[in-house]
């Protein structure tokens, strides 16, 4: 029986609320009823890790998932550096090492980076051989990866893979139990097979990710649910119906547009994000 009500455990991504503290995301978060967290390594200071995420655990506050300060192991437009990938993968580990004793069962997220000088191929076995690597370390930690496709204005830029399938099949051939997808409406909703794909594998969808879309103004420019184009009502129930009942995090990035949204009430950004999943999920219900 579907639920008339919202079915996902609601939860805020940091880059939501870029113009907060750490602390304030745990104070505001917590205040305005928000489920989950999902942590973003970069809003914490090194000079006073351990005490943030002490105050993080002491909140109560659960944490879904985690973007480390460095998600690939190649260069990309938005984490640059270190340029050796022995030295990204070494700061992967270290990320894992020291955030999921306070983060049990999270689910890291990782991205494959652009493809070196556009050789997917190249790209497609590194991102194998790495995350082999890697999901022994997270394992060991007891946490998991999920890989993510971005969306293909991002191509050769933050990575070399753009829709559901090719996802799938990279998961499929690193074959770790613990390393499945993060499916980010924002990014994948233009994916023409991306339902029969939601059902061709419904147990590797480790995390939901959802915004809204409009041709962007920048490589940042994400909206609230229900103000663009994506078919939200729809993805929210075949993401449902295909068995996924992990958290729905909103995640936002409003930087370099004459409008951003990191310039209103961030409470009410949250808020209405909330309500508007919760009339999403119903107006599918009545038709």
């Amino acid at each position: 029986m579907i639920p008339s009500t919202f079915p996902f455990s609601y939860g805020v991504n940091e880059f939501t609320t870029q113009p907060w503290s750490f602390e304030q995301d745990i104070v505001n978060y917590k205040s305005l009823g928000v489920d989950t967290i999902e942590l973003c390594e970069i809003k914490l200071d090194p000079a006073r890790m351990t005490s943030q995420l002490e105050f993080l655990r002491n909140s109560g506050l659960k944490v879904s998932s985690v973007q480390p300060q460095v998600r690939t192991a190649v260069p990309s437009m938005g984490q640059p550096h270190p340029e050796r990938i022995e030295d990204r993968i070494k700061r992967f580990r270290q990320s894992i090492e020291r955030l999921a004793p306070y983060t049990p069962g999270a689910v890291f997220v990782t991205n494959t980076g652009p493809a070196p000088k556009g050789n997917m191929v190249e790209s497609i076995q590194e991102v194998v051989k790495y995350h082999q690597e890697l999901s022994s370390i997270a394992d060991y930690h007891g946490v998991k990866l999920a890989l993510e496709p971005l969306n293909p204005i991002l191509l050769n830029l933050e990575t070399a893979i753009w829709t559901y399938k090719q996802t799938l099949n990279l998961v499929q051939m690193i074959n770790r139990d613990n390393v499945g997808i993060c499916l980010d409406l924002w990014n994948l909703w233009q994916d023409a097979h991306l339902i029969r794909g939601i059902n061709s594998s419904p147990e590797q969808i480790f995390l939901l990710q959802v915004s809204d879309w409009r041709t962007p103004m920048s490589s940042a420019d994400r909206r609230s649910v229900g103000t663009g184009e994506i078919p939200t009502d729809e993805l929210l129930h075949a993401v449902y119906n295909a068995g996924y009942r992990g958290p729905c995090i909103l995640e936002i990035f409003s930087q370099n547009v004459p409008d951003s949204l990191y310039n209103t009430d961030l409470n009410k950004l949250i808020l209405d994000n909330r309500e508007a999943l919760e009339q999403a999920w119903k107006s599918r219900l009545k038709v």
